[in-house]
């Protein structure tokens, strides 16, 4: 027998029509209603009427991810967040890797309206055409200016890692990777003198990580730590440095920027950033519910989320807790 929305909202304790506000993502509803809507939806089993729901606000219900690739830990742990956080929103998710092919992105962009009621786009951002209508486009750590976009504090992510490193008596750090302007300015308030870091190459992946560090500690042996772009390469540098006998944190300390599950169990385990990949997405939903909603202003909007510095044993020693 099929379930109704009215079994739902009775199930629940309001209305038919914050059930169907629920399911259609619109904004401004409350999180208690949210959480009994969606619990009602799961014990019942009710599946919303999507072809119904089209019709009537031409919408389709389903949002796309437009994301490189999913090979790397860190994009699949953002999209996973962006799904759950869609699934949240009564909205379902496809996901489309575009493995860095502009065909590709354009073809997911062009589907809006048709195939996706809006696109929400992993890192930087070629030109996607008027995001601010009612098939929008978020996006997610790409600097975007045109559209909505959500970036983690980099500023701020810098700041946490330059206090640290003073704190642990680190002077001499070598970056690797991104960011190197941010880290650089925040460096300079705290006494280190940065060393020029290694090329990476264009996958900056565990394997670069070991190349640079090997690299970095030939040409300077008074390094004293790696700031790493993120994990993968954090991860690389680590098992180089102990392949080579080099003492981790003792004579080299190591941060990445991810917060991996793999930076837990390594050996050190490793200081990282965590980006927050549920705060990112929650922001970018809570973007795109706005747009599709209509309550959005029409110039682009900018949200900034925090971050949080991980210390573990790659800079503090073994005896860290």
């Amino acid at each position: 027998m099929r379930v109704t929305m009215r079994e739902v909202a009775d199930r629940a304790g309001v209305s038919i029509k914050t059930v169907s506000r629920v399911v259609n993502g619109e904004p401004h509803i409350r999180p208690e209603k949210v959480r009994r809507v969606h619990a009602a939806i799961d014990e019942l089993g009710w599946v919303p009427n999507r072809a119904a729901r089209a019709l009537r606000t031409g919408q389709v219900g389903v949002v796309g991810i437009a994301v490189t690739e999913l090979r790397r830990p860190y994009l699949a742990g953002l999209v996973e967040a962006l799904v759950t956080e869609a699934d949240r929103w009564g909205m379902l998710a496809a996901v489309e890797p575009t493995h860095g092919d502009p065909a590709r992105l354009a073809a997911v962009l062009a589907a809006r309206g048709k195939t996706f009621d809006g696109v929400v786009l992993i890192g930087p951002a070629a030109p996607v055409g008027d995001g601010l209508d009612d098939r929008p486009v978020v996006v997610v750590q790409g600097g975007a200016a045109e559209v909505d976009h959500v970036e983690e504090d980099v500023a701020e992510a810098a700041a946490l890692v330059a206090r640290h490193l003073a704190v642990m008596g680190r002077s001499r750090p070598a970056l690797l990777g991104a960011h190197q302007d941010e880290l650089r300015a925040a460096l300079d308030g705290s006494g280190s003198v940065p060393v020029p870091g290694a090329d990476l190459g264009e996958v900056a992946d565990r394997r670069a990580g070991a190349r640079a560090a090997v690299k970095v500690l030939e040409r300077h042996p008074d390094v004293d730590a790696l700031l790493c772009v993120n994990d993968e390469v954090a991860l690389g540098a680590l098992a180089a440095l102990v392949k080579h006998g080099v003492d981790v944190p003792g004579q080299v300390a190591v941060a990445g920027y991810g917060n991996l599950e793999d930076g837990r169990f390594s050996t050190p385990s490793l200081t990282t950033i965590d980006p927050g990949p549920a705060r990112l997405a929650r922001s970018a939903l809570e973007l795109l519910a706005d747009r599709l909603a209509g309550t959005a202003p029409r110039q682009p909007r900018a949200v900034v989320s925090p971050v949080e510095l991980i210390r573990r044993e790659s800079t503090l020693g073994r005896d860290a807790r």
